[in-house]
C-alpha cells in the first residue's frame, strides 16, 4: 500500500476503484479525478493482482494504492475499510463521473432521507442500441430501487458497514447490496449520467449480452449460487 497524500482537511468523499489489468484505461480514469482530489476527495485504487502496468501507472495518481483478493466485492470492501470519508463512492475503472459528480454525492447524502444512491448511466460504444439499453437500465433502476455497479453506487460509510459491506460473492454483489440498502432508504437516483464503457457489448454482441444478463438475473432471483453465475458470465 502506498501512503496517503497529505490533505489539509478530512476528505468529504472517498472514491474506491477496483482494478485488474486496466493499464489501457487507468491513466485516463484517474486523470479525470485529479480535480476532485484538490477539493478534499480521496481516491483509493484497489488492485486484484494485475499482471500488466496498472499499479505503476496508478500510483502517482491516487491517494492510496493497495492490493486485495481478486474480485470486485473483496476489493471494494478492502478499499472502504481504509477510506477516511463518511461518504463512499464505488467507481469502476471504465466509468466516468459527470461534471460536479462528487459535489452531487456529498450534497445528496448530507440531506436527510437517503443513505445511498446512484447515477443514471450512458453506455459508450459502437451500437446505436446502447442508448436505448441505458435508458431501459435507468428506468428499471428507478422502478425497482436496485442499482448496478456501472451506475456508480455511493453510500454513507456507517450504513455500508452496518450491512456488512458488499457480500463476498463473485457476481451480483451490487444487486445484493442494493437490496439490503433499500431497507434503510430508497436510493437517491441522480439524473446526471455517468459514462460507462460498452466494451462487453461491442465484443460479444448487443443481443447476446442482453440475453445473458437477463438470464443470469433470473437465475439469481430463483436462487442459483453466485459462483455458478460468475462462471457463465466469464
Amino acid at each position: 500500500m502506498t501512503g496517503p497524500r497529505i490533505m489539509q482537511s478530512r476528505p468529504r468523499l472517498s472514491i474506491v476503484i477496483p482494478v485488474w489489468n486496466e493499464s489501457e484505461r487507468i491513466v485516463a480514469a484517474l486523470t479525470a479525478l485529479q480535480g476532485l482530489r484538490e477539493r478534499a476527495v480521496e481516491v483509493i485504487v484497489v488492485d486484484g493482482g494485475s499482471s500488466d502496468d496498472t499499479i505503476a501507472l496508478a500510483r502517482p495518481l491516487a491517494d492510496l494504492l493497495m492490493n486485495a483478493e481478486r474480485g470486485r466485492a473483496h476489493q471494494m470492501n478492502a478499499g472502504a475499510r481504509v477510506a477516511s470519508a463518511e461518504a463512499l463512492l464505488f467507481l469502476h475503472a471504465d466509468t466516468a463521473l459527470p461534471e460536479r459528480g462528487g459535489e452531487l454525492i456529498i450534497e445528496g447524502l448530507s440531506r436527510p432521507g437517503h443513505v445511498w444512491g446512484r447515477f443514471d448511466v450512458r453506455i459508450e460504444g459502437r451500437s446505436p442500441l446502447l442508448a436505448l439499453i441505458a435508458r431501459a437500465m435507468n428506468l428499471r433502476s428507478r422502478w425497482t430501487g436496485i442499482a448496478t455497479g456501472d451506475q456508480a453506487m455511493f453510500v454513507r460509510r456507517e450504513d455500508f458497514f452496518a450491512l456488512g459491506g458488499y457480500p463476498p460473492q463473485p457476481l451480483m454483489e451490487d444487486i445484493e447490496l442494493s437490496s439490503r440498502l433499500k431497507a434503510r432508504s430508497a436510493p437517491l437516483c441522480l439524473h446526471e449520467r455517468v459514462t460507462t464503457s460498452g466494451r462487453r457489448w461491442d465484443t460479444h454482441g448487443v443481443w447476446r449480452t442482453i440475453f445473458l444478463m437477463w438470464r443470469l438475473r433470473l437465475m439469481y432471483w430463483i436462487g442459483t449460487p453466485a459462483d455458478q453465475l460468475a462462471r457463465a458470465w466469464r
